[in-house]
């Protein structure tokens, strides 16, 4: 891609708004590096990759990179023999981790995110060298004691010749024949060795070597000659241990520079991962969207087969909430755009926006549009915009513009995109206006994709009589004396120059001599474009109070519906309530019918005075006992035309809970909610898309959770096939690091599966590794919503309750 182009199109701006996103140094390289790319598949590609990531961070908006560095110069310093130190072994062992932890949060996703699967399988850390790394070396940066039994065993002793050495001292500055000559009771340290503070005035009743004195000299700093020796011991062992743990370093740096290679790819990797990322967020940041990129074709006649539609644009590096967005929509027969309006109107925005558009889309970038925005993939986009003279080279303006224009004429063709900015301007007019009109008929003679903004209004008239050219323009507010800054295409634009003059105070004999000199034909144009810009302005005005209505008409019509909703509930509530008590009163006639049936029979009456009332009794109770018909909503009736069908997700209105249909026929429907299967009336039956799902479900049974814990239950039948609990408690004690993790794992997993609300997990508190270890995965995992600690009666710290997504 042209690289002046980049420049005059401020894509550098954009490279480091997207680098500021980056979690480390190594994804900031790679957005500051970015290029548009020319391959269609290549850029559909990235594309795919930010909706992926886009997608996986609504689910997770915490996923990143965790404690990862940028560790390649570590890594090379290692495979040419340098020795890394403890605190950049560190860095790689944390950076593997990362590695790891990310490789394992995309177990089983491969089928939701191919493509950053297909990222995530190139993390494969060298085995054994993060346990390696932790074995000798710290969280701290240190080097442990277990990192060799020689280094354990120096710093044994080393330990005890500290004791020995301390107490000699502290005996002889403690002894009353040599307190009185001490300066303080204290010992201090001088040149690395131990020393005393002995007054001057008994210097020599101490046989010892003199390392320093006070600033008033009356202070000597001697080492006596009694702990020489033991300094000289304690020293040495300092220098074994020194020697031990560099040692040790070089043999892990050995480790890490023979795997150099892998774990040079393992840092590109998550490099790759995390740019993934930053151009979600960033795409997030200014709502943009994924726009549809296709192939320049072979148009008709002379059209090079390119599309332009970019639908409500905005520039990405203006405010968002003051920048005016734009629509460049080309029709299939138009590919060169004559932009003309006011200076400081939004010409030169336009081309900006658009050329910065398609560079962002080409890099994989989502780009600030609407939905529906299609673009051409050009294979270079050549600009001229901006002032363009040069002292050195002693060009003016003019020139400067020249000379940039031709280099961009001699590598132009039908697959690139040129943007031209004041085309013609910096010298006389008319000759400018010829110049520009011969440049722009160049261009569109060649099949050239171009966009040129001007005052020229011969370039008006050519636009308007050149086949594959339209004029747009941007629109001046006549009253406000300010620019809309929107863009209209098909309709040239008026310099406005008299009404500005005017509206500003030149007097009116001037106005009216200066329109006695221009032809009355292009007077009469100019009133005409001012009408039809006037009534487009009314229709934009009626089409917006049109939308307005309608959406208030909508929303008016959705209120009613809940309110008719929420009526029928109320209804079916009393109705439901009038029919038990019925139920209830005919349970107690029943009784005094049966009662009034035995007497009769005591006394032998004959029973047939009785059989209408037990008949009557019988319609009674055979009418309060069919179920009250729930009348179908406006909106229930609007979506009878959609079937159920096996698989779909509804609720089950009796019992108030999510269920996924497995079998239908005519008058019933079989569902299963979690491992069990029912079967139950189309009638209770409540679809997704109806108003009472905004109502949280609440489960027919759950078992109990901590206090506090929300009730409501996770999607009820995550599979058609009969699922069976892993138990809502898992015991990691007494497991090493790994192995729980892979056991959280399968157990997370499982429960999602069976549609368990929240697991149990419990690790104990110890050191507090293991715990830290599985709330560090249960972050990661995509099975989980949130966790939290357990309640002191659960066990505190040593549990943590994890949350099943739903």
């Amino acid at each position: 891609m042209d690289e002046k182009t980049l420049q005059l199109l401020e894509f550098n701006k954009v490279r480091d708004r997207l680098a500021a996103y980056a979690a480390f140094s190594a994804s900031a390289a790679l957005a500051r590096d970015l290029h548009p790319l020319t391959d269609v598949k290549n850029i559909q590609e990235r594309q795919a990759i930010t909706s992926e990531a886009r997608l996986l961070l609504s689910i997770n908006d915490s996923i990143g990179l965790g404690g990862a560095r940028d560790i390649r110069p570590q890594v090379d310093l290692a495979a040419h023999g340098g020795v890394l130190s403890a605190s950049e072994l560190l860095d790689v062992k944390n950076t593997l981790g990362s590695a790891r932890d990310l490789s394992r949060s995309f177990e089983r996703q491969k089928e939701t995110y191919p493509n950053l699967s297909a990222i995530i399988e190139r993390l494969q850390p060298p085995p054994g060298m993060v346990d390696a790394i932790s074995h000798a070396i710290s969280e701290r940066g240190d080097v442990l004691d277990s990192a060799s039994d020689r280094l354990a065993n120096i710093r044994r002793e080393l330990k005890t010749s500290h004791e020995r050495l301390l107490s000699r001292l502290e005996r002889l500055i403690n002894d009353p024949n040599t307190a009185p000559m001490m300066q303080e009771g204290i010992i201090t340290q001088r040149n690395g060795r131990y020393v005393i503070p002995l007054r001057a005035e008994f210097k020599g009743r101490i046989r010892s070597i003199v390392h320093d004195q006070s600033s008033s000299g009356a202070t000597l700093f001697i080492e006596p000659l009694a702990v020489v020796e033991m300094n000289n011991q304690w020293h040495e062992l300092q220098l074994a241990e020194r020697d031990e743990e560099r040692r040790i370093l070089a043999e892990l740096s050995g480790q890490v520079g023979m795997q150099a290679g892998a774990l040079t790819e393992l840092v590109n990797a998550l490099a790759d991962f995390d740019l993934a990322l930053m151009c979600a967020r960033y795409a997030d940041d200014l709502h943009a969207v994924e726009p549809i990129l296709q192939a320049i074709g072979n148009g008709k006649d002379k059209h090079p087969g390119s599309v332009l539609r970019l639908l409500e644009a905005r520039h990405p590096l203006l405010d968002p909430q003051k920048v005016q967005s734009i629509d460049v929509d080309l029709d299939p027969q138009t590919y060169a755009v004559i932009i003309t309006g006011p200076n400081t109107g939004g010409k030169t925005v336009t081309l900006k926006t658009v050329g910065l558009l398609c560079l962002m889309a080409q890099c994989g970038l989502h780009i600030p549009a609407q939905s529906g925005s299609v673009l051409s993939v050009f294979h270079n986009i050549y600009a001229d915009i901006g002032d363009e003279q040069s002292i050195e080279q002693s060009l003016s303006t003019f020139s400067g513009h020249i000379t940039n224009i031709i280099r961009i004429l001699r590598r132009v063709d039908r697959y690139k995109l040129v943007l031209l900015d004041e085309l013609g301007a910096g010298t006389d007019p008319q000759e400018g206006a010829a110049l520009a009109r011969a440049i722009v008929d160049y261009l569109v003679e060649h099949s050239i994709t171009c966009l040129v903004a001007t005052h020229y209004p011969e370039l008006k008239t050519y636009a308007h009589s050149k086949a594959g050219v339209t004029n747009a323009s941007m629109e001046f507010n006549l009253k406000t004396l300010l620019p809309t800054y929107r863009l209209t295409i098909g309709l040239p634009g008026r310099s406005n120059a008299l009404l500005i003059a005017q509206r500003l105070g030149l007097p009116d004999d001037v106005i009216q001599s200066a329109r006695g000199t221009l032809d009355p034909n292009e007077l009469k144009a100019d009133d005409m474009l001012d009408e039809i810009h006037r009534q487009r302005l009314l229709a934009r005005r009626a089409r917006g109070d049109a939308d307005r209505a309608h959406y208030q008409a909508e929303k008016l019509r959705k209120e009613l519906e809940i309110k008719l909703e929420k009526l029928e509930e109320e209804k079916l509530t009393i109705l439901e309530q009038a029919r038990q008590q019925a139920q209830e009163r005919i349970e107690i006639l029943e009784e005094e019918l049966n009662e009034m049936r035995r007497a009769m029979q005591r006394a032998h009456l004959p029973l047939s005075e009785l059989k209408p009332v037990l008949e009557q009794a019988e319609a009674l109770k055979n009418e309060v006992e069919k179920p009250v018909v729930r009348r179908r909503s406006p909106k229930q009736q609007r979506s009878v035309l959609q079937p159920l069908r096996v698989g779909q997700k509804i609720r089950v209105r009796s019992l108030k809970t999510e269920a996924v249909i497995t079998a239908l026929d005519d008058e019933s429907v079989e569902v299963q909610i979690g491992g069990l299967r029912m079967r139950t009336g189309v009638e209770d039956i409540q679809r997704h898309s109806d108003p009472e799902e905004e109502t949280p479900p609440t489960p027919a049974s759950t078992p109990s959770r901590p206090a506090g814990a929300s009730t409501a239950r996770p999607a009820a039948a995550r599979t058609t096939g009969v699922t069976a609990s892993p138990g809502i408690e898992l015991d990691l004690r007494g497991q090493r690091a790994e192995e729980a993790l892979e056991l959280l794992e399968r157990h997370l997993e499982s429960a999602y599966v069976a549609g368990l609300p929240f697991v149990r997990v419990i690790h104990g508190k110890g050191t507090g590794k293991l715990r830290q270890a599985v709330r560090d995965a249960v972050r990661l995992s995509g099975h989980v919503s949130r966790w939290e600690n357990g309640h002191d009666n659960e066990g505190g710290d040593g549990v943590t309750v994890v949350f099943i997504s739903e």
